[in-house]
């Protein structure tokens, strides 16, 4: 099995299989992101050198997967031919094999096209994981994270139109103080235009060697606290109208949500209002993140 450089999977992804697809992010330049700063850079790896892994893993765990991941950062912006080979070979060689994932930002899986993506979804793609972070497009700017709202809401629906589902990443607190307003409006609109299959919180926490911690550093980035942080997150969830499993299955969150939408929403609220209540003191504190 062979591995370069940052090796990170979504939570989710605790149980499954790592062979790596792709090295570091083909983008790389999003200024809250940490993993991929000091390199390596990005390629892709040879088809035939990640079969090669595949049965060697097989040949170790065989009927013992049944989820597997490719990483790194950004496997999605593979050639579509070559992602679609590797998903097929996977299934041949795992029997039990029911579901493979990717990391994919939305500026690449736009450049899919709907064609590409059902060509995915018929090789075996069950899920690409994307950091939507926020629906304001100030905020996407700011964060440089190389795409915007229409083009995030027209690759989302396409990749749900797909048959593929979709995990999205909402990161709450990264408008700081005087976005976060904006941030929920906006962030609420692009999930309830997208509908994905899952809705995951994470709350902004500055990373080390990265420039937005220099900007919280400098004041010119203002964090939210606990209760403005969970606030942000009531205005988010408030508005929804989708059938989505939301959940904040991340280190960063101040409290844990856990729910269908639209059916556990007045739980989720009811769990928001009451957290609400504590005293900011008992919640984490503030740190830098070194991973």
């Amino acid at each position: 099995m062979h591995y370069e450089g940052p090796i990170y999977r979504p939570p989710s992804e605790a149980n499954s299989l790592l062979v790596q697809a792709t090295v570091g992010c083909p983008h790389n330049r999003c200024t809250f992101c940490m993993v991929y700063k000091k390199g390596p850079r990005y390629k892709v790896r040879p088809v035939a050198d990640i079969c090669k892994d595949l049965l060697e893993a097989a040949q170790t765990h065989g009927t013992r997967v049944s989820t597997l991941f490719f990483p790194a950062g950004n496997t999605i912006a593979m050639k579509t031919a070559d992602l679609c080979e590797i998903c097929r070979y996977a299934y041949q060689v795992f029997p039990n094999l029911k579901r493979v994932t990717v990391y994919g930002s939305f500026q690449y899986i736009h450049k899919k096209g709907p064609e590409g993506l059902k060509q995915l979804a018929e090789a075996g793609l069950s899920r690409i994981h994307v950091g939507l972070e926020s629906g304001d497009d100030v905020v996407l700017r700011r964060i440089q994270k190389g795409t915007h709202s229409d083009q995030a809401i027209e690759a989302g629906r396409w990749v749900m139109d797909s048959g593929i589902e979709l995990s999205l990443y909402v990161m709450i607190g990264i408008g700081g103080q005087d976005r976060t307003k904006p941030h929920a409006t906006e962030t609420a609109r692009v999930l309830n235009a997208v509908a994905s299959t899952f809705i995951r919180l994470r709350t902004f926490l500055p990373k080390i060697d990265t420039p937005l911690l220099d900007d919280v550093v400098s004041g010119r980035f203002k964090m939210l606290g606990p209760h403005a942080a969970i606030q942000e997150i009531q205005r988010i969830i408030k508005p929804l109208m989708v059938t989505s499993q939301l959940t904040s299955d991340h280190y960063t969150n101040y409290i844990a949500l856990e729910g269908r939408l639209p059916e556990d929403k007045p739980r989720i609220m009811a769990r928001i209002k009451s957290a609400l209540k504590r005293d900011e003191s008992s919640f984490r504190p503030f740190y830098v993140g070194t991973q």
